[in-house]
């Protein structure tokens, strides 16, 4: 049974007096009956729907199959819009509005009369940001993630969307791709509703949520196509009144064990790097102490399981029809901490006892994995004091252990106009460093650390390069990428002091990333160093930068860490 509890929205519609008449009354425009002030929980629907996040433009009609849910439930729906972030077209980078996305969702949260709430997801940045915000409140939640993509179809092969645009400059150097080439690719590769359909970002946070807890089983695998996804959409719409009154809050579901199941999962995966500056950043809003050495340590020995681009050959279509993930759950339970709780009420990992396995092309085991070691290395050295990431299940192995010469590149702009031209003083074995892309620099640190190699070097055969920067890489690319340079070279890091020609040394089986100059070289350079002239003097992009903590803290606003709760003491009049 569950326990009775007073609802928060009763503090709005449950007077006699004056505000309770204002509260009620302007709802009653649209045609709302009595029975909906009388004590029903009340379940904000928060949607990240727009037209140009093409990856969430199905969500406004999943809005309406979680009404149905909660209606059939006892609750009252209301849905209501946040900040979008669609991936694929904001400038420069999603990644600079995801806290301001976040605070919109806090306040949108904490300022109206809502109970629970069912956050709509799918592009990247949706998820962290609706969640982050939503922690900061702390009330009954459930995530409705949008699913991927179809698999792409192009001349008779499979094409992942995301994963073909790092092949782009390839094709046209090698294949002489034309442009009624690509004309036709980009139909193909984006052929249903949905998000990406690799194991880049988008999927990962889908992923990662399911093993936070914060879904119903099964949930994030499903194809946004798939019937099933509305199925389950409706469910938890139906569960979400469920937990309201059970008081069934996000901080007894997003404990220290749920934050080390999502690393583990992670890596057993393949998923994306973007995983540790999301999950650093809501960890801190619901106040678990989490840092970035956890995610070496819990996640760099764990196998990779799942053939998925872009550290396998599937898409994530064959992911679900192989099982999904409740099949990689219920082969990690040996590694996963079972007591932590789930939205559904039950343990995590009693949620997929029944999961089988229909594709062992797809979906590997424990004992037979894919790779013996996949989850996300985290290095330290003086070119990195506060740390650095690489993804090897997606890196090349001969270049694991590389010492090479810088070829450097102050900025993007400074890349694109210098990268392809003849004289370039370049080879296979330079380790290309790019700087100015960290949080403070870009501003927003944006996803170009896995840059396209010059284009003789890819006439000549090359595929890969040790490149590094204080950036991030897309979930949906691959490559020998060294990311989040911390602290970035904006902020005065040793990333900022490197110049051409000098060694850099990464060996990834011992964690180091070094600049191999002698340290009174090292000083010299950072007296000389003046910092560079802020690129924002107003609005919401002067205050991020200001006020954006390094990667290693996960990027967020340095006083949104921690939560302000659910409680408004003063009203509207």
């Amino acid at each position: 049974m569950a326990k009775k509890k007073s609802l928060r929205s009763s503090e709005w519609f449950g007077g006699a007096d004056k505000m309770g008449f204002v509260h009620r009354s302007w709802l009653r425009n649209q045609g709302y009956p009595d029975d909906y002030f009388n004590g029903k929980p009340v379940i904000g629907i928060c949607n990240t729907w727009s037209e140009l996040t093409p990856c969430n433009g199905h969500l406004r009609d999943f809005a309406e199959v979680v009404k149905r849910g909660i209606l059939e439930a006892g609750g009252v729906p209301f849905e209501f819009p946040v900040m979008s972030l669609g991936e694929t077209l904001m400038r420069p980078t999603t990644m600079l509005f995801r806290n301001l996305a976040s605070m919109d969702t806090e306040e949108s949260i904490r300022a109206n009369p809502l109970d629970g709430i069912v956050l709509l997801t799918g592009c990247d940045k949706t998820t962290p940001s609706t969640l982050m915000g939503a922690c900061s409140v702390d009330l009954p939640t459930i995530v409705v993630p949008g699913g991927p993509m179809l698999s792409g179809r192009f001349r008779g092969e499979k094409i992942g969307s995301g994963s073909m645009n790092w092949m782009i400059k390839e094709k046209q150097q090698k294949e002489g791709y034309t442009a009624a080439d690509f004309t036709e690719a980009e139909v193909c590769v984006a052929r249903s509703i949905g998000h990406c359909n690799t194991m880049g970002t988008a999927s990962t946070m889908a992923s990662m949520v399911e093993a936070l807890g914060l879904t119903l089983p099964g949930f994030s695998s499903i194809p946004a196509a798939d019937s099933r996804k509305k199925l389950y959409a409706q469910l938890s719409g139906r569960r979400i009144v469920e937990m309201v009154r059970e008081d069934l809050t996000l901080s007894q579901i997003l404990t220290r064990e749920a934050f080390e199941n999502a690393i583990i999962t992670n890596a057993a995966v393949g998923g994306s790097t973007n995983l540790i500056i999301h999950l650093t950043a809501i960890a801190g809003r619901i106040g678990v102490d989490l840092k970035l050495p956890d995610f070496d340590a819990l996640g760099s020995k764990v196998p990779l399981l799942v053939n998925l681009k872009p550290s396998g050959k599937h898409l994530m279509e064959d992911f679900f029809y192989a099982g999904g993930l409740p099949v990689v759950l219920k082969e990690l339970k040996p590694l996963l901490r079972e007591n932590a709780l789930t939205v559904n009420g039950k343990k995590l990992t009693n949620n997929y006892n029944e999961a089988v396995c229909y594709d062992t092309d797809v979906i590997y085991t424990l004992e037979q994995p894919l790779q013996k070691e996949a989850g996300i290395a985290v290095l330290k050295g003086n070119l990195c004091e506060n740390g650095a990431v690489i993804k090897p299940s997606a890196a090349s192995q001969h270049l694991m252990k590389h010492t090479g010469k810088a070829v450097v590149f102050e900025s993007m702009e400074d890349y694109h106009e210098r990268i392809d031209t003849p004289g370039l003083d370049i080879d296979k074995n330079s380790v290309i460093v790019l700087k100015g892309v960290g949080p403070k620099g870009y501003p927003g640190m944006p996803e170009v650390g896995n840059v396209d190699l010059p284009k003789k070097l890819i006439l000549e055969g090359v595929t890969d390069m040790v490149r590094i920067s204080d950036g991030r890489m897309s979930g949906t690319a691959a490559g020998t990428v060294v990311l989040h340079i911390s602290p970035e070279s904006t902020t005065g890091g040793t990333l900022a002091l490197v110049r051409n020609g000098d060694l850099i040394a990464l060996d990834v089986e011992k964690r180091t990333l070094n600049l191999l100059i002698p340290e009174k070289e090292l000083a010299d350079r950072k007296a000389a160093w003046t910092p560079p002239a802020p690129v924002a003097e107003r609005g919401y992009v002067k205050m991020y930068i200001d006020h954006v903590e390094q990667a290693d803290k996960g990027a967020d606003l340095d006083f949104l860490t921690g939560g302000s709760g659910s409680t408004v003491t003063r009203d509207l009049h």
